[in-house]
């Protein structure tokens, strides 16, 4: 317990040591040499301490020794999933192995074709759980609720209580298989608005005498995929299987000796399979061991057949006809095109981003008393996301943030056309700020759609002086915290730019000091959810800014950005765009 415990402890120790080296990342080439080989260690044996796999018995002693993995085995893998409160078990079959149980009971797809367990690592495994686990909500397209899943739980169990009395394997099989497909499809309702209307062929049953050389069969002969294999206990196992390009299913189906589906082996109902090119499937299957009837012949519909046998004599029409070979022809010319023109697309986009990065500040007019940098990361290839850095004259800067309405392509469109107005007549914003406002709005106003606009915060900075006179149109109130850590907030002085033809704005102005920091953000920041729809919120960004104020602006910017990513670690959702200006001595 004492090694448990003070493992804990330096990991604890450490972990937040590299969460604050990970979280400037982004200007680690500043980092001396020594502080690069420390970070190096701590991420060593911060890796060390979380892969031991020890656990202390009651006396102290160590079960499992420092250095050595925990065995991996069926029994792990599955206490593991329990650990993580997956309700599904690992099992194996001949050459591959197969999710079971409680979440996996309805899905198309369970197997993992690996040769032996210890192909994959702990967490692939897990892995390949979620992955199975997401592709089959996807075949099945629903979404059954905790109560209605229990509920229907109920009934099948009372149902199965029954199902001995109707006799023969492949009977209790096929039920149990027409109950999953009831979870699948939609119940009918009382209320007569809401009719059932769905319907699909589910399986064709194929009875064999030998399960695994038929399933070897179909897998390595014919190419077929492996949708299930379930051992249902006493009732028996059931098996099924996919063609490559096709969503039909066959059920491969031992029926006990003594009953009445024993004496269908052999004697299928012929299902038939469709293919482009039968000569050509003809003699690849032919050279693979599958038993031809006949070759290729015309058959009266206008159309080429064959006809093959499994290994038990169930035999299969394998046909196709002019007009599928020209459809599929087609598809396929469609789907090229398709692909062709996606390329084209991202193509243009790759381009569109490089033309668009060049739009923001190449470089930072150097102040005596300002320090500051800024950073746009983007939800998509391009967004409307804007700010820069103007050269307004001598110790004077102009800081500029905006945000454009709506995304992509037509919104980076908008960034570009605000952004040539601002650059375009800058000359005039230290002496005429309010007019040079109202030419940009004037400009933007007349250059784009009804619905168009933008939020925009403008400033300019005297570095002799360190006064800061702003306008503020519609924008988010960006933060200034003072060097005793009081808060204010620069507040809308017009409104957004872009709506009105007749439009006005007022300047104001404040004093910065040493030691003040000055922060933009667009609503990129400050809107980022997490998982709970949680909003990261304007409180987490001035608390991280108090932790970190003591950085440059470069490297708070890095740690917000790392703090904005931990929390909402998956797919972005809008621009993020931040700049941080650090008023210092002369």
């Amino acid at each position: 317990m004492l090694f448990g415990a003070a493992s804990a402890s330096v990991a604890n120790r450490v972990s937040a040591e590299i969460t604050c080296s990970t979280s400037i990342t982004f200007s680690a080439s500043q980092k001396s040499s020594a502080q690069l080989v420390l970070i190096q260690w701590r991420e060593t044996a911060i890796s060390q301490l979380l892969t031991i796999g020890c656990q202390s018995s009651k006396s102290g002693a160590l079960h499992q020794p420092y250095n050595v993995p925990m065995p991996l085995n069926l029994k792990a893998i599955n206490a593991e999933l329990a650990k993580r409160g997956f309700k599904v078990t690992l099992a194996k079959g001949e050459g591959y192995f197969y999710f079971q149980g409680g979440d996996a009971t309805d899905w198309l797809d369970r197997t993992v074709r690996v040769a032996t367990l210890h192909s994959l690592s702990l967490e692939q495994w897990i892995g390949h759980y979620r992955e199975l686990k997401a592709k089959n909500e996807t075949l099945l397209k629903v979404q059954i609720k905790s109560k209605e899943l229990e509920t229907r739980r109920t009934q099948r169990a009372a149902e199965d209580s029954g199902s001995e009395r109707h006799g023969g394997p492949y009977g209790a099989k096929q039920r149990d298989t027409e109950k999953s497909v009831s979870r699948v499809a939609p119940r009918k309702q009382k209320e007569e608005s809401k009719l059932a209307s769905y319907l699909r062929l589910h399986h064709v049953p194929i009875f064999v005498r030998d399960q695994d050389r038929s399933l070897r069969f179909y897998l390595d002969q014919l190419g077929f995929r492996l949708i299930m294999d379930y051992n249902y206990g006493e009732r028996g196992r059931f098996i099924l299987v996919a063609p490559p390009n096709g969503a039909t299913l066959l059920a491969l189906i031992a029926p006990k000796p003594d009953s009445a589906e024993h004496q269908f082996i052999g004697r299928s109902g012929q299902a038939v399979f469709v293919t482009e090119d039968v000569a050509a499937k003809f003699r690849i299957w032919r050279k693979s061991g599958v038993r031809f009837r006949h070759p290729p012949q015309a058959g009266t519909w206008g159309g080429v057949f064959t006809t093959f046998e499994d290994l038990d004599g169930n035999s299969f029409i394998l046909a196709g006809w002019d007009d599928l070979t020209r459809k599929v022809d087609a598809r396929r010319r469609a789907l090229a095109e398709k692909v062709e023109s996606e390329r084209r697309a991202a193509r243009e986009l790759e381009i569109a981003k490089q033309v668009q990065a060049r739009l923001f500040p190449q470089a930072a007019p150097p102040l005596k008393t300002l320090e500051y940098a800024g950073v746009c990361v983007q939800a998509r290839e391009v967004g409307g996301d804007y700010y820069d850095f103007l050269n307004l004259g001598p110790q004077r800067l102009g800081l500029v943030i905006g945000d454009i309405s709506g995304k992509g392509i037509a919104a980076a469109l908008l960034m570009a056309n605000l952004q040539a107005n601002l650059r375009s007549q800058c000359a005039m914003a230290s002496d005429q700020p309010e007019r040079f406002l109202r030419s940009v709005n004037q400009l933007f106003y007349e250059n784009t759609t009804e619905s168009a606009y933008a939020t925009l915060f403008f400033a300019e900075y005297d570095d002799s002086e360190r006064r800061l006179r702003y306008a503020n149109c519609g924008h988010l109130p960006p933060l200034l915290i003072r060097r005793d850590g009081t808060v204010e907030r620069l507040k809308a002085t017009s409104t957004v730019v872009g709506i009105f033809k007749e439009w006005h704005c007022s300047v104001t102005e404040c004093q910065l000091f040493k030691g003040d920091m000055l922060v933009l953000y667009t609503d990129g920041v400050t809107e980022s959810f997490n998982d709970a729809w949680e909003e990261f919120g304007e409180q987490r960004l001035i608390e991280g800014l108090e932790t970190y104020r003591q950085l440059s602006p470069q490297m708070v910017i890095a740690a917000i950005i790392n703090r904005l990513k931990q929390f909402s670690p998956r797919e972005q959702h809008d621009d993020i765009t931040l700049i941080v200006a650090k008023c210092r001595g002369d």
